[in-house]
């Protein structure tokens, strides 16, 4: 193990900033207990009283929120809900409202741009903000942080709580939110590092989850001094990749230039009501999942080339399959595909189906971009098949027009007897924000 505390050479180096400006390069605001904070805000009887968000009417799913209340009595963000209802006798729990998560988004960005231009809305509940000339000096930061938050809760609402950190680069400004919740405000220096950060424990620190603190720990490396004692070469080898370097130049302040994201799937997942669990309401819901991904990819221009479905069976144990087609965004195709790679997990699992199953998720990936001239220009080839392809993505989208309108389910594809909407409605993932048009889908 790396004894010797040094900065590492930087990935990339410090951006270099004209004039006199001061240490805080970039604000990071972090809301706090985000979608159960929203549900107290909404609703004055939930103020004060422990409450968990589940994302779906089952006893078997977990919390994706709990407010303070409920983590100060030990169930939080992945508790089981039946494990939370033990827990805190008189639990309230209350059915995820993504569409109002969403609408709330969006007023907390109306309320921080009225102070801080808006870099990056980084997930549901961050954002970030660039600090330019004497907004980087500590006074007028503290300010500006201070009304950040009366703005917030003017607008808002107070109940809606955030953590504001600010730093010399974008990571250690989101790291400084995690060191005081709920309701902190944390400034870190360049010169404070990096022995500020050595009580930190690893998960106050972005891209170290419980795999890469196994492989730290497996390293030798078991707290914070010790990870950024590291040479840089050092955490390279051990993250496997050039990450581990860019992590630890960012740790000491240097202002790291984010990878480019290229969009590579469109997935949908759900975990199965015990209600829905019978393989033929599992199929329904899992349909349900595919058109949903079918539509998100013809709103985002995009055709697939692969159709995936994962199962996790009620009684233990998984099943994942996946099936090429022609690059489409043909609803009927998908579902063609998504049916036959059904009835291959049902022909090779019988007796785990039978019994039920507990999560399905379906995904298209080997995406194209719509433009893309390859697919007329070598694959069409005045081959019938793919006319017809083509006439059925029209109608798709014709589709999704009367969804628009009339709203969500107005018409399907294929639908089960059974009502499935309730159980398949738009979800967040936490960095991931949904398009309005997404809860017509």
């Amino acid at each position: 193990m790396q004894t010797a505390q040094h900065a590492p050479s930087s990935v990339v180096s410090a951006t270099a900033f004209p004039g006199p400006l001061g240490p805080y390069r970039w604000l990071y605001l972090d809301l706090n207990s985000y979608f159960a904070s929203v549900e107290q805000q909404e609703s004055p009887h939930l103020r004060g009283k422990p409450v968990v968000v589940s994302p779906a009417p089952t006893e078997f799913t977990v919390a994706i929120a709990a407010s303070y209340e409920a983590k100060r009595l030990g169930v939080k963000t992945g508790t089981p809900i039946h494990e939370a209802r033990r827990r805190i006798p008189g639990l309230h729990v209350v059915p995820a409202r993504h569409d109002c998560y969403v609408r709330y988004h969006h007023r907390i960005a109306r309320a921080l741009d009225k102070h801080l231009p808006i870099e990056t809305a980084c997930s549901i509940d961050e954002f970030a903000c660039h600090l330019t000339g004497t907004q980087t000096h500590e006074a007028k930061a503290r300010r500006i942080a201070a009304a950040i938050k009366a703005q917030i809760a003017h607008d808002v609402g107070p109940y809606v709580r955030a953590s504001i950190g600010m730093g010399p680069n974008k990571f250690l400004a989101k790291v400084a939110t995690n060191m005081q919740k709920p309701d902190g405000l944390v400034l870190l220096r360049k010169e404070e590092l990096p022995e500020r950060l050595y009580d930190l424990g690893f998960g106050a620190i972005p891209g170290i989850g419980r795999a890469m603190t196994r492989r730290l720990e497996a390293a030798g490396i078991t707290d914070m001094k010790g990870l950024l004692a590291l040479a840089p070469k050092r955490a390279r080898h051990i993250w496997g990749g050039v990450q581990g370097e860019r992590l630890l130049a960012a740790l000491y302040g240097a202002e790291v230039e984010e990878p480019k994201t290229v969009r590579r799937s469109v997935s949908h997942s759900h975990v199965l009501a015990k209600a829905m669990r019978a393989a033929p309401h599992a199929r329904a819901i899992s349909r349900r999942l595919t058109a949903k991904a079918a539509s998100r990819l013809r709103r985002l221009d995009y055709r697939a080339r692969c159709v995936g479905l994962y199962v996790r069976f009620a009684a233990g144990g998984r099943w994942r399959g996946e099936a090429g087609v022609q690059a489409t965004q043909d609803s009927f195709l998908l579902l063609k595909t998504h049916d036959a790679l059904w009835a291959q997990m049902s022909a090779e699992r019988p007796a785990e189906c039978a019994r039920g199953l507990r999560q399905v998720s379906v995904w298209l990936t080997g995406l194209q971009a719509v433009d893309t001239l390859a697919l007329d220009l070598f694959e069409g080839g005045g081959d019938p098949a793919y006319s017809r392809s083509q006439e059925r993505e029209h109608l798709c989208r014709a589709l999704d027009g009367l969804n628009r309108r009339y709203g969500r389910n107005a018409i399907s594809i294929g639908a089960h007897k059974a009502n499935v909407g309730e159980y398949t409605g738009v979800k967040i993932a936490f960095t991931r924000i949904p398009d309005a048009p997404e809860f017509d889908e």
